[in-house]
């Protein structure tokens, strides 16, 4: 792979060449051979729902994906939306970044660093560092970084954008989820959404248009897509309404069960793997009702539905890229932002009334844009198998996320690869693929993420030393990973004597605390935590 700062690669030299060119003979612009680089989010989708990690949900593209790449099973997110985006798109630590907490503008009241609910001046935006190396930098779908035009993606270094501002919203208009309804975001100001369009289709159509519009000039393209399904609201087009019918009429409880065999069988888990107990919170399956049970049934067959329609158009984007003769050339991304979605807004909450008063949540209308169905805490520890919990947790389950690199560097293909890697970790790879530093100078943080090519190309045997360590904490749950050995609590208000001890190479599913059995490694990553936390200025609620 070449190296290529700026816009070196783009210099305009004469047909003939050499200095003695005169100014007046025709120029013609050299092509850059630095690769595209498309990343695709899909927001938060379970651990266990794609067909190449044993789903029963259709997702051929995807799969395609993983045939000619490398899918990793120990990819690791934040446990929300918007922190794992601003650690996506800097490299660093969610509180460096900015996204201490996801829509929270202070601690207890009090303005501090790392609560900016945006991208902070203590990193520099992966997309313009690539604007500034030469590259188009295009993105659609969800933002969540932020709702002005200080904090858009405009001024994070997108050149094209249209998305969604917002943690989420309605899939065929702008109704969203709260009074005033979503904010658009188009180029360089503020937008609508074109109502009844589908959320997948206008993102798509947006994003090969920017594309298009570029496509001749030489340069490459760093490609955002951020889509927002199969979050909730569980809606989709009349054509899939019913794909998944019938499918899921045994239940949440038996769909975790098949979910953690079929991991097993498709290689995602060791053989070996346990299946943690099942959470008490939950109403077993067969304690419903026949009409609960018809309703429950109704909102997975929804989900499955939207994951498919996901899967369609990730493929259109894909045949474009084939059809003009930019595929071989773009290194592709997918990803989940964190774990599967537990939230139920219609019906828990400060947004019921809004809500209730907008959309009509029947049997008949369930799918449809007149409903607002999400499908909750059940299925989604169905779809976190095999892990604990879900989104929200510094469990396995809200922060291991499906993953796959595909494309130019990539040499390991066709493989299942389970070395450990972050969300921290694209940003560094991208901009070595791009040829161009992160800044060094003192006016940022150093990244904390490190760069994957080494390993993608086949030239390294792990991304991270053994003794390189991972910290996070959000909303009252924190977690620290060093090597195998992990701490985390599992509920808020946090404190330090709640982290719990597991030994992940054996216990991947968190059933076992080993703190009283280790009592030195206990200590030793408790004490990590403290020396991590003030370097990076992880401010707590008791330290105010």
């Amino acid at each position: 792979m070449k190296s290529i700062s700026g816009y070196a690669a783009l210099m305009l030299v004469a047909v003939t060449g050499g200095c003695s060119q005169q100014a007046d003979e025709p120029q013609t612009l050299v092509a850059d051979e630095r690769p595209n680089i498309l990343l695709i989010v899909a927001d938060d989708l379970g651990y266990a729902d794609l067909g190449v990690h044993g789903s029963d949900i259709k997702t051929p593209n995807i799969d395609g994906l993983a045939a000619r790449g490398t899918l990793f099973t120990r990819f690791h997110t934040a446990p929300m939306c918007a922190p794992t985006r601003a650690m996506l798109l800097s490299g660093n630590n969610n509180h460096v970044a900015g996204m201490a907490r996801q829509h929270t503008q202070s601690l207890a009241g009090h303005s501090v660093p790392g609560y900016e609910a945006s991208l902070s001046d203590r990193i520099a935006p992966l997309p313009g560092l690539l604007r500034d190396a030469g590259y188009h930098t295009y993105t659609v779908g969800k933002w969540h970084l932020g709702l002005t035009a200080e904090t858009s993606p405009r001024a994070a270094g997108f050149t094209r954008s249209f998305n969604l501002l917002d943690g989420a919203g309605t899939h065929f208009d702008d109704v969203g989820f709260f009074e005033g309804g979503s904010t658009y975001w188009e180029d360089e100001d503020f937008s609508e959404y074109p109502v009844g369009r589908y959320s997948t289709e206008i993102y798509t159509d947006r994003l090969i248009e920017f594309i298009d519009s570029n496509k001749d000039d030489g340069r490459p393209f760093f490609a955002f897509a951020a889509y927002s399904s199969p979050h909730w609201p569980l809606q989709v087009p009349d054509e899939y309404l019913d794909l998944y019918a019938g499918q899921y009429d045994d239940g949440y409880d038996a769909l975790r069960e098949r979910n953690f065999a079929a991991l097993k069988a498709a290689g995602i888990v060791p053989p070996e793997s346990s299946l943690p107990p099942r959470n008490d919170a939950i109403t077993p399956w067969e304690e419903l009702s026949v009409d609960e049970q018809r309703r429950e049934s109704r909102k997975m067959e929804l989900y499955a539905a939207m994951v498919d329609n996901l899967d369609d158009h990730v493929g259109r984007l894909l045949g474009y890229l084939k059809d003009v003769g930019l595929y071989e050339n773009t290194l592709v991304v997918f990803m989940s932002d964190n774990g599967a979605a537990a939230e139920d807004f219609y019906n828990r909450g400060g947004y019921v009334e809004y809500l209730q008063a907008h959309f009509d949540n029947s049997y008949e209308l369930m799918g449809t844009a007149a409903s607002f169905v999400s499908y909750d805490g059940p299925w989604a520890e169905a779809g976190s198998a095999p892990f604990m919990r879900r989104k929200g947790y510094t469990r396995e389950g809200g922060i291991a996320a499906p993953m796959i690199v595909a494309g130019p560097g990539v040499s390991r293909t066709g493989t299942i690869e389970s070395t450990y890697v972050t969300v921290m970790d694209f940003a560094p790879t991208f901009l070595g693929f791009a040829g161009t530093p992160y800044p060094d100078d003192g006016s940022v943080q150093p990244m904390l993420g490190e760069s994957m090519s080494s390993f993608l190309a086949g030239e390294a045997e792990t991304v991270h030393a053994e003794d390189y360590v991972t910290i996070l904490y959000h909303g009252g749950r924190a977690f620290l990973r060093r090597g195998d050995w992990k701490i985390s609590n599992l509920d808020p208000p946090f404190a330090e004597y709640n982290f719990e001890l597991f030994d992940l190479a054996a216990d991947p599913g968190e059933t076992n605390n080993l703190a009283e059995s280790h009592p030195e490694k206990y200590e030793e990553l408790v004490g990590i935590w403290r020396d991590e936390r003030r370097k990076l200025g992880i401010i707590l609620p008791q330290d105010l």
